[in-house]
């Protein structure tokens, strides 16, 4: 078996985290600058952003208005909202970026991965043959071919129509 050593992702987990009392994500919901918060969409009980510190160009998130640690914790229409929305959002990737793959994933608690562990979200990220090479695994550096104010402009165009009345 071979085994990779990423320094870099163990300062990430274990780098303290900035005491605040409010959670970014929740913010980002109750402000109304979706374009400085990367907000591409919103419905009635979730809302999609882009990620600000992507793996790849495309990388968004599903999450809930409400705020929940856990995915118990939310109701049938929420968790029923998350996936329409994170199966819709892997439609309008594939549109725009043609990827080879999609990544779905959520990191459930700190120890888990989660950079903000208070609030649940869904990863939706395109993946392309190749793109974990010698300059990630190695060169400890992400490229990311493309500002996200552009990801946002493409994306949000993307999303543009009503995923719950298009067939998505």
């Amino acid at each position: 078996m071979d085994t990779l050593w990423s320094p870099w992702r163990y300062r990430y987990l274990t780098a303290p985290k900035p005491a605040s009392a409010d959670c970014v994500f929740c913010s980002m919901a109750a402000s109304d600058a979706d374009q400085e918060n990367l907000l591409l969409y919103r419905a009635q009980h979730c809302f999609v952003v882009l990620n600000r510190f992507p793996y790849s160009s495309g990388h968004l998130m599903v999450l809930p208005y409400a705020h929940a640690a856990d995915l118990s914790e939310v109701g049938e229409a929420v968790a029923t909202e998350m996936m329409l929305l994170t199966r819709w959002a892997a439609k309008c990737i594939r549109q725009v970026y043609r990827p080879d793959g999609i990544n779905l994933g959520m990191n459930l608690g700190e120890a888990a991965g989660a950079g903000v562990a208070g609030h649940i979200h869904m990863h939706v990220l395109p993946r392309w043959r190749g793109d974990a090479n010698f300059i990630t695994t190695i060169g400890e550096t992400r490229v990311i071919p493309e500002e996200l104010d552009v990801t946002w402009t493409r994306l949000r165009d993307a999303m543009a129509s009503d995923p719950f009345t298009a067939s998505a």
